[in-house]
């Protein structure tokens, strides 16, 4: 038994001893396969067809180790659209094996800084990256056009680099940048379909997100499927309606007893902005317990909660951040997280999950 514990532990530093003597031949191997099996990846060509939601970003302005800003994907028949793009999601996309170039559409939600500040590397990413030959739409309600134009002229310089750098066969000048497609509410009406192509149906929809305003929130069909987003509002029968059976309903959340912790400890600290802050931002969004009663009033066959507020270290405090949301509604909760996947095949009632990171 002593001479097969020796030997054992032989063989152990012999293999440690070649793993250092061999460190560079190895890595060079592993890196080579490794990029292959990046390179070769297509994630949106082996989705199924119909709607496929993923969750690009599921945080919020508040420091978050594990949640990039908020930020959806959609993938409809090898097209992308993205839903609000904050920071941290382009990147997320790449780990995920999603091409910028795909991209459609951008939609934005409203203006708040979390929900557009990755705007110019997405603009970036899918023209340089993905040799687009036009401009980012950025389709949202009125007051984007500056936003886009803002971009564009911040991005000038780079855009000028990576053409003089590559050429103008690689990087195709007219592609450079976004353009802003703003829409306004017919007088009278809360909604109204922003875009409509190829079975593709999106209808924005008026929330509440005040004194943020105008804000929004987005439903998409195809093929008897559907999935409606929030945007960043307090809870509004209109979110319900927009469901109306939807497959799913995709709301913000901010639980409102821990952020009253954070509020105190701020306040006991002497951190009197912070804590005045935290106070506020309790007022114009949705607890997971409401989002779980639209949830219900909507009849979603499943709800998932991003933009997470506060975050969540780690996943004990899971159960406490859904606290009575259970009670509230009887179908499947999800705590959103980056990288997760919504599969809803066309023509079917299921829902497939997954994850891309």
């Amino acid at each position: 038994m002593k001479k097969l514990g020796l030997g054992l532990l032989l063989l152990i530093l012999l293999i440690a001893g070649a793993a250092v003597l061999f460190q560079q031949q190895i890595g060079e191997r592993m890196f080579a396969r490794a990029v292959d099996t990046a390179v070769s990846r297509d994630v949106i060509g082996d989705l199924p067809d119909g709607i496929n939601v993923v969750l690009c970003g599921s945080g919020s302005p508040l420091p978050d180790p594990s949640r990039a800003g908020p930020c959806s994907a959609v993938v409809i028949d090898g097209k992308m659209f993205m839903v609000d793009v904050g920071g941290g999601a382009v990147r997320n996309l790449g780990q995920m094996g999603l091409n910028p170039g795909a991209i459609e559409a951008l939609l934005l939600t409203h203006f708040h800084s979390d929900h557009i500040d990755g705007m110019g590397e997405l603009m970036m990413q899918r023209w340089a990256g993905g040799g687009r030959d036009a401009p980012l739409p950025v389709i949202a309600p009125e007051g984007v056009t500056a936003i886009v134009e803002g971009l564009n002229a911040a991005y000038a310089a780079d855009a000028q680099y990576r053409i003089a750098h590559h050429g103008e066969a690689t990087i195709l000048p007219t592609g450079a940048g976004g353009e802003a497609r703003p829409f306004a509410f017919p007088e009278g009406q809360t909604e109204m379909v922003v875009y409509d192509k190829d079975g593709i149906r999106i209808t924005a929809f008026a929330v509440d997100h005040k004194p943020i305003a105008p804000a929004v929130g987005y439903r998409f069909d195809y093929k008897g499927r559907s999935v409606v987003f929030s945007g960043d509002t307090v809870k509004l029968p209109s979110t319900a309606k927009a469901c109306s059976g939807c497959d799913l309903l995709m709301h913000e959340a901010l639980n409102a007893e821990m952020v009253g912790v954070m509020e105190k400890a701020f306040g006991k600290a002497g951190r009197k902005r912070m804590a005045k802050i935290m106070a506020d931002i309790e007022n114009y969004h949705t607890t997971p317990v409401e989002a779980a009663e639209t949830a219900r009033a909507g009849r979603a066959k499943m709800l998932v909660l991003s933009h997470i507020v506060p975050a969540l270290p780690f996943a004990y405090l899971e159960s406490y951040y859904l606290k009575g949301v259970d009670a509230a509604y009887d179908g499947p909760v999800v705590l959103g997280e980056d990288g997760m996947l919504f599969s809803l095949p066309a023509n079917k009632d299921s829902i497939e999950q997954g994850d891309l990171l």
